[in-house]
């Protein structure tokens, strides 16, 4: 009887525990501050933003992040102009496509992400030695007209005296999630991807990584995070608890090895394997893809405008202040 009744009370104790851990947990849940993200795509390229969400960088800032895939800056953009998500996180120029659109309550960028573009140069057939010249007559898949990717890569192919409309042909009518598939399928010599999928493409044997955009590319801000002047005015301190996680998802990336990197973020990308996320992370971290700020100066605010301007995508050039959050 006695032993009855020590199971008893030993069985009330253990439910009495989890209750007060399950109603401790859903407390300090409802006590977070939601904030949806719109992701421009979902790459190892971003591993700060993965880190500062698996180390639970935003729930100690308060926040309860929650991010949507979007599949490309307009799409991004007009998530965050609909209010359907309260930020974007895109490439800045996003935010001078709108500007210059005349919206009233237009996007600022309040932190960067990436300094560097995170795309890679495949190619169908192994090249020794490879150089841009290597592209000269050849169909590459660059990705959507105005999106940073094509655009980078054509203002690197002119700066280094290959005309990106006369000596190549770039198929810009390829939806950015299918460039992967078009390439595999058949088409085009070669294709600019983000990670995963360069690494991918080169493990089936369907092509070779050959360069780095981020490398040949110099220092822009090539994905940032934005919203809107009315969320920005109305919401300064979610700003400002956002900009300190990511701020340590950064430090994190910036101190700790490929490997340690992989072991937090590897379930973000649950069909890409330890070995070949190490591969990814190492490359961008030779690439120096990662600032160590989440701040940007205005020189490279003026370089991606120059980018933009070779691509014949910008006709008025945006004042750094104007799109740019200061607390």
């Amino acid at each position: 009887m006695k032993k009855k009744v020590i199971t008893i009370v030993s069985l009330v104790i253990v439910f009495l525990i989890v209750c007060a851990t399950l109603f401790n947990f859903n407390t300090k849940k409802s006590d977070l501050k939601k904030v949806k993200v719109a992701e421009v795509a979902h790459s190892i390229f971003y591993a700060p933003q993965y880190v500062a969400l698996h180390n639970g960088y935003f729930e100690e800032n308060g926040l309860d992040v929650e991010l949507i895939l979007a599949n490309g800056a307009d799409k991004v953009t007009a998530a965050v102009l609909s209010g359907d998500v309260d930020i974007g996180f895109s490439g800045s120029e996003a935010t001078i496509y709108v500007y210059n659109q005349g919206e009233k309550d237009y996007l600022k960028t309040f932190a960067q992400l990436t300094q560097k573009d995170g795309s890679f140069i495949v190619s169908r057939k192994k090249i020794d030695n490879f150089t841009l010249n290597d592209l000269k007559g050849k169909y590459i898949i660059g990705g959507r007209i105005g999106g940073m990717p094509e655009m980078t890569l054509e203002y690197i192919l002119a700066e280094n005296g290959i005309d990106p409309r006369q000596d190549v042909t770039i198929d810009t009518s390829v939806a950015f999630a299918s460039m992967q598939g078009a390439f595999i399928g058949g088409t085009g010599d070669f294709v600019s991807l983000f990670e995963p999928n360069a690494t991918l493409v080169e493990k089936e044997g369907y092509g070779y990584v050959v360069a780095s955009l981020g490398e040949l590319g110099g220092i822009v801000p090539y994905t940032a995070y934005n919203a809107r002047i009315s969320y920005l005015e109305k919401n300064p301190d979610v700003i400002e608890k956002f900009i300190k996680a990511i701020q340590k998802g950064l430090d994190f990336v910036n101190s700790k090895s490929s490997k340690e990197i992989a072991e937090v973020i590897l379930p973000e990308f649950p069909d890409t394997s330890m070995s070949d996320m190490i591969t990814v992370i190492d490359r961008y971290k030779k690439a120096d893809t990662w600032p160590k700020t989440t701040e940007f100066t205005e020189s490279s605010f003026e370089h991606l405008q120059d980018i933009m301007v070779n691509a014949n995508q910008l006709e008025k050039r945006v004042t750094y202040k104007n799109l740019i959050y200061q607390q």
